[in-house]
């Protein structure tokens, strides 16, 4: 074998405690306990987790710098054990919504990522539905679009006729279109309130942006989907109600799914919103006293995966004299694993398993990508994160964005990434990225997804 990586595995099946993988050719050809095979490498964890690698399922890696800003987010997210980014289509100056679009990016992974991409598309006024097969052809796992307008042209709004009509042109495939689930109206009129009123701080962010804007996104699309008969997946839903609308669709039938950030788990606007301001900023917003109900669709199985949102934005973005002019975003990459895992554990949950399951197992097949990733299991991508358990205060400084500044700097962590290994590399060490950019590969969808 080419190399043996020997610690406590966390596999589908279980924990196999004094477990080893085996390694050829990049892929898992052996697991098992006790003494190992010979291989040409092996490289001993002691009690250490190994977890499959994080396959985070939203992203922004090209949001600020363009396609270039993919080498410091994927150096990044090998340092936070994702090995497998599942980008968004908003990229910097114009999206991902045909093929020349989809070719520029798939070139730029091939010269700059330190880990795997999958990549989402998107459809515009100007394209319509006329580029959906041929971005389905390329090679995209996902689509996503925004009820909300963020920016004309790299960020457009896209109104309910086009919506429907994609709902329909992707009913007959496997791939979920995602949304960016605010209602524009309700936004913009409470914005319009509260700075009539003088109220520009980091209060008035989740006031402005209320759930019922949220829900009220939801809601229709969910609607729309469901007359299509295809699949709908709100991106981040921040709040139990909102859940409770993919719930209540998913039990009639039609496919239903929703997505869960870290962020909304670990920050509450009322306790952080003073301390942190504007470096809490994220669209749409953390709300208060929403985290037990947020576990609570988690515990009932509303929740499909949990994801970073991972913004590149520098930290000037946030400097503005009022909220609603900072910049909307955090950086994510480094901070996924550990959060989730301290969550999970001081929530009584088993936060190895539930890990694995939420930030690996379900993303993978979610994308359809589980053919490779998202599981020690014989045959996939040797891609695995390597925990150790403690006590480990975030320091932003450290990051290897390239932005070094988050929310949860000086936060305790009750795990850290001491390593990470890329198709059965190590691209990370605890301290340092070890591959090169250009070491990450293209990740195409290849099997059906959620609802297989």
């Amino acid at each position: 074998m080419d190399r043996i990586v020997k610690g406590c595995l966390v596999t589908p099946h279980g924990r196999i405690e004094g477990g080893w993988v085996g390694i050829e050719d990049g892929r898992i050809t052996a697991i098992g306990q006790g003494v190992p095979p010979a291989a040409a490498q092996t490289d001993d964890h002691g009690s250490a987790l190994i977890l499959p690698g994080v396959v985070d399922g939203q992203t922004h890696a090209t949001s600020y710098l363009g396609l270039p800003g993919i080498a410091p987010t994927t150096a990044s997210a090998v340092a936070g054990g994702v090995t497998t980014l599942v980008d968004m289509p908003y990229d910097n100056p114009l999206p991902l919504d045909r093929p020349d679009r989809f070719a520029a990016k798939a070139d730029a992974v091939a010269q700059h990522a330190h880990a795997d991409m999958a990549l989402y598309g998107t459809a515009t006024r100007e394209t319509g539905v006329a580029q959906l097969k041929a971005l389905i052809e390329a090679g995209v796992v996902a689509f996503k679009i925004s009820s909300f307008e963020s920016s004309p042209t790299r960020f457009p709004r896209i109104a309910e006729d086009l919506t429907l009509d994609l709902f329909e042109q992707l009913a007959a495939t496997d791939l979920p279109l995602g949304l960016h689930n605010e209602d524009q109206e309700i936004v913009h009129a409470r914005m319009a309130r509260a700075r009539a009123a003088g109220i520009e701080g980091i209060e008035a962010h989740s006031t402005s942006r209320p759930l019922a804007a949220e829900m009220a996104a939801t809601a229709q699309f969910f609607a729309l989907a469901q007359a299509a008969g295809a699949h709908a997946h709100p991106v981040h839903q921040t709040a139990r109600e909102s859940f409770d609308i993919t719930a209540m669709f998913a039990a009639s039938g039609m496919r239903a799914t929703g997505e869960l950030c870290v962020h909304y788990l670990w920050f509450d606007a009322a306790r952080d919103g003073e301390r942190l301001g504007a470096r809490m900023k994220v669209n749409p917003p953390i709300r208060p006293g929403a985290i037990d109900g947020i576990w609570a669709s988690v515990e009932a199985g509303h929740v499909a995966f949990v994801s970073s949102d991972h913004s590149s934005w520098p930290i000037d973005n946030k400097y503005t004299d009022s909220i609603f002019d900072a910049g909307a975003g955090v950086p994510g990459m480094e901070t996924l694993l550990p959060a989730f895992f301290t969550l999970a554990r001081d929530r009584g949950h088993d936060p190895a398993l539930m890990c694995a399951q939420m930030l690996s197992e379900h993303p993978a097949r979610f994308f359809g990508i589980d053919d490779r990733k998202g599981a020690i299991e014989i045959g996939r991508e040797a891609d695995l994160a390597v925990l150790e358990e403690g006590a480990f205060v975030w320091d932003e400084t450290r990051a290897q964005d390239g932005l070094n500044w988050s929310p949860f700097h000086g936060e305790t962590f009750g795990a850290r990434v001491a390593a990470t290994y890329l198709r059965g590399a190590p691209v990370w060490d605890g301290s340092e990225v070890l591959n090169a950019p250009g070491s990450g590969r293209l990740v195409k969808r290849a099997t059906a997804g959620w609802f297989a």
